[in-house]
């Protein structure tokens, strides 16, 4: 069971609209994953115990305080698109961005070495979020998210997330 500690995170610097929030979990507080999952694990697909990952996700919602459960994909590194227009569907479908004009609604993205990219509406209207890693940015996840967007790519604002970097991470060629 996931401890009453604050969840570890790193807030997005970007000048969002009143109402849009976004961050970073840290696997670095509480959780429920054991070694080598670092406590706050919150894929399902990494290895983990899926209850325990499931407990992280719960504990995750209780912390950002919405109604509305975060909104999580089955990730392929690809470029589909899924617009979040209720809570009801398919439960996790297979995309590598999301977009949702429903207020409140928070997106989830999963990334390691990959970038967490967050679009929003200038008027606070409209979000996105895309899971950017080279796969998907060399075949055009970022413009699909765009293109998915009901707002103009005028009136959007981006934040792009930590991700590895040369001093850390090999790149191939490719």
């Amino acid at each position: 069971m996931p401890s009453a500690e604050p969840i570890a995170t790193l807030e997005a610097s970007w000048p969002a609209p009143a109402g849009i929030h976004a961050f970073t979990t840290l696997r670095t507080g509480p959780g429920a994953s054991r070694a080598p999952f670092d406590a706050f694990n919150l894929g399902l697909r990494s290895g983990d115990e899926p209850e325990a990952a499931q407990a992280n996700r719960a504990a995750l919602h209780a912390a950002i305080g919405t109604g509305w459960s975060p909104r999580w994909m089955r990730q392929v590194h690809g470029i589909d698109v899924v617009r979040f227009a209720e809570a009801a569907g398919e439960d996790e479908p297979t995309a590598d961005a999301a977009v949702t004009t429903v207020p409140g609604m928070p997106l989830a993205i999963l990334t390691a070495d990959c970038l967490p990219v967050l679009f929003a509406a200038e008027d606070g209207t409209e979000i996105g979020a895309a899971h950017a890693g080279w796969p998907g940015l060399s075949g055009g996840v970022l413009e699909a998210t765009l293109d998915a967007m009901h707002t103009a790519p005028a009136k959007l604002l981006a934040w792009i997330g930590p991700g590895a970097g040369p001093q850390r991470y090999e790149v191939g060629e490719n």
